[in-house]
């Protein structure tokens, strides 16, 4: 009979008084498109879960889960804008927790936050612009294989892989990271503000480092992870509540029709998951 009571009491005082909840944004692998057979993440992809994540009744706050290399620094950009303008809008805070990395762009998304926790041994930082390719100048003639390239502008083919480089070419590359470097670094002062404890010429060399150390250098605000941290500050009747994609029968069915209509480009992405492997293999995962 106790028991049975103590559940009824317990219903009532949930009903009378509802748990406070917070959202779980779980912000996943590498930013932009990735090939045919993969997908990164996108404000298209995204967009539809940020907009999830705010919609709780009963929200005290937005908790970033992230693990993300980096890539694409536009996607993060929208990403981050996106979470900025409805935290604003709807009133309520975002913590930005690291997972395995918040390096590149996956620091990028990290700023969107009000403030960042991460583990002792997470990797965070590389704020920085990188380009990286191949060159194959002389590999055609060995080949025996005569390239044709007709254009119309003067650097149309800017960086062909299979020329030898052109310091002209490289310069003009050069200039289009500083530009987007500036934009990063930028983000990073305006979000961290008087927090950031390190040398400017340390922060933003494209360094990384672990999460107590980024703790000494002001990248982050802590040590820990969410359930703890939102326990902390909520009470222990906090109701985490992660969001995801919905994987229902169309969405399956949508993505095995993906995969089927790309098994010719099989070439090509498999070129772009040895692309996304490398930037993760950067960070020791």
């Amino acid at each position: 009979m106790r028991e049975a009571s103590s559940s009824r009491l317990g219903l009532v005082e949930r009903l009378v008084h509802p748990p406070p909840v917070v959202a779980v944004l779980r912000l996943s692998g590498m930013l932009g498109g990735i090939g045919p057979l993969r997908r990164g993440m996108t404000l298209a992809e995204t967009g539809p879960l940020i907009e999830r994540a705010f919609a709780f009744k009963r929200l005290k706050a937005v908790a970033l889960a992230i693990n993300s290399p980096g890539g694409s620094p536009v996607q993060a950009g929208l990403i981050c804008r996106r979470i900025r303008a409805l935290a604003e809008e709807k009133d309520v805070p975002v913590v930005a927790f690291a997972e395995d990395v918040a390096a590149s762009g996956g620091y990028w998304l990290a700023c969107a936050a009000d403030e960042i926790f991460a583990d002792e041994n997470s990797i965070l930082g590389s704020i920085g612009v990188i380009s990286a390719g191949f060159g194959f100048a002389g590999l055609l003639d060995k080949l025996g294989v005569e390239r044709r390239v007709h254009t119309q502008g003067a650097l149309k083919g800017m960086l062909d892989p299979f020329r030898p480089e052109d310091p002209a070419h490289v310069a003009r590359l050069e200039a289009i990271q500083s530009d987007m470097h500036a934009s990063f670094k930028e983000l990073v002062r305006r979000r961290r503000g008087k927090r950031l404890k390190g040398d400017a010429e340390e922060l933003f060399s494209g360094a990384f480092w672990t999460g107590r150390r980024a703790l000494e250098l002001g990248l982050i605000d802590g040590i820990g992870e969410p359930r703890a941290i939102m326990r902390d500050r909520f009470g222990s009747r906090v109701r985490l509540r992660l969001v995801g994609p919905r994987a229902g029968w169309l969405r399956r069915r949508l993505t095995r029709g993906r995969a089927e209509a790309a098994a010719g480009a099989l070439g090509t992405g498999l070129i772009a998951a040895a692309e996304e492997r490398a930037l993760w293999a950067r960070y020791g995962l």
